[in-house]
């Protein structure tokens, strides 16, 4: 495994990658890895004969210093978990590298962005296009791997590149779940135990909305159930739940005459903030 930093000896990395014929898979990550970003990997694997892990924690898109600062940071962990997973190379650039300046092009996401994650986090997608962006150039990837957790996330950044004519298939990942159905994510490592066990109530919900549906129950309703169990709950504050159209996130009350929905919710376990979905493909 190949570990790089500086972005002049990536491209040299990638021109040879290039010249030689062979695919590159990207998985672009904040580190703190779990077996989440272990299956976007795998994934990637599968598919390129070249597999790139980033690991960056980027600023740009935190809208709340305190949480970038208890961001978790295990590098050499990270490290050696990519080496038992035979991954190729991963790039751990410095902000200095990736931020020389602070930038003055943004991106706009449209209305896509005022939704739901961008409603409570302001200016964060912007920032995510932005490094997403600049890894993507670097990269220069043939696919690039996102999960599906971060559900508005994938949407946006394929949104992005179709627009802006990326040469690079965006590739969603199905989420990873704990035995007990609670999604992966690197901020679980900032819960206890009573935390964890919580956060639980975040998948029971959404799993009792998926339950409904099959049985033929109103969407609207399952929804409005499902918010009264999460603000009920002692443990997780409740920041959004929402149903909506996977395509252009507009907020649905019935999937009557859908092929697919979504349904995303956002909350508080112990001041950590956490989210996951609900992703049916209907027909």
């Amino acid at each position: 495994m190949r570990i790089i930093s500086a972005l002049n000896e990536l491209s040299q990395a990638v021109l040879k990658f290039k010249k030689d014929g062979q695919t590159i898979g990207f998985v672009p990550t904040m580190g703190a890895l779990h077996e989440g970003h272990l299956a976007l990997a795998k994934e990637s694997q599968s598919h390129n004969n070249v597999t790139v892990v980033s690991i960056f924690v980027n600023p740009l898109q935190f809208n709340n210093s305190d949480d970038l600062a208890k961001y978790p940071r295990v590098i050499e962990e990270d490290i050696k978990l990519l080496e038992t997973k035979n991954v190729d190379v991963v790039f751990i650039p410095s902000e200095s590298d990736l931020y020389p300046s602070k930038p003055q092009v943004t991106i706009d996401f449209g209305e896509l962005s005022k939704t739901l994650e961008g409603q409570y986090r302001s200016g964060h997608f912007e920032g995510v296009g932005i490094v997403v962006s600049k890894l993507l150039h670097l990269v220069q990837p043939d696919r690039a791997y996102f999960g599906m957790k971060d559900l508005q996330q994938y949407l946006l950044i394929k949104k992005m590149c179709q627009d802006l004519n990326f040469q690079c298939e965006i590739i969603g990942v199905e989420t990873v779940r704990e035995s007990s159905g609670l999604a992966l994510s690197s901020r679980n490592r900032r819960l206890s135990e009573k935390g964890l066990k919580e956060a639980q109530i975040i998948s029971q919900g959404l799993t009792k909305i998926k339950s409904g549906i099959e049985k033929g129950e109103s969407l609207e309703g399952l929804v409005k159930e499902v918010k009264g169990l999460y603000q009920s709950s002692q443990g997780f504050k409740l920041e959004y739940l929402e149903a909506v159209n996977p395509l252009d996130l507009s907020p649905i009350t019935t999937h009557v005459g859908l092929d697919e929905l979504a349904v995303c919710v956002a909350g508080y376990v112990e001041g950590v903030r956490l989210i996951d979905n609900l992703y049916l493909r209907l027909k």
